[in-house]
């Protein structure tokens, strides 16, 4: 796998330009952002939040976390870190623990941390561990203008 099915139909509905980057095998963002040769804070990695009414993707840099206490003051309810089964239900055409942050993909509300916003480059999980998209900031941005935004993320 090189790019997710929906994720490439998303990227192509949008008309963004965008390249894939190959790179070694790595499970954690941190790992991939390393693997790759790239910045951690202009990895974009995603954390699927469990909430009562369903699932909300949070994105945030590949060498922060969701900082769950903010996140919840933010969205006024009680949120949690969803299982791993759950994001393979939801990133169905992904591999475990690869999921894309484009959430509007996969009919997922999204929420991206501020931090990623207005950046030169961008980049994140195809959809394999071995595969990541690279786009201009402001397409990215552009990409994710109808996510929610905020600040919530904290070093690990």
């Amino acid at each position: 796998m090189t790019i997710a099915t929906r994720l490439e139909n998303h990227l192509k509905a949008k008309r963004l330009p965008y390249d894939t980057v190959p790179h070694p095998f790595a499970v954690t963002a941190s790992e991939c952002a390393e693997a790759a040769h790239i910045p951690g804070d202009h990895l974009a990695k995603s954390v699927l939040i469990h909430m009562e009414e369903g699932p909300m993707l949070a994105v945030v840099p590949s060498n922060h976390q969701v900082d769950l206490s903010t996140l919840q003051a933010m969205m006024g309810r009680r949120l949690g870190l969803a299982a791993e089964t759950e994001i393979a239900e939801f990133f169905d055409d992904c591999d475990m623990g690869a999921a894309p942050p484009v959430g509007q993909a996969y009919g997922v509300p999204t929420i991206v941390d501020n931090s990623l916003t207005g950046l030169d480059k961008v980049w994140f999980e195809a959809g394999d561990h071995k595969t990541l998209v690279e786009m201009r900031g402001r397409d990215f941005d552009n990409l994710m203008k109808r996510a929610d935004h905020g600040s919530f993320c904290c070093l690990h």
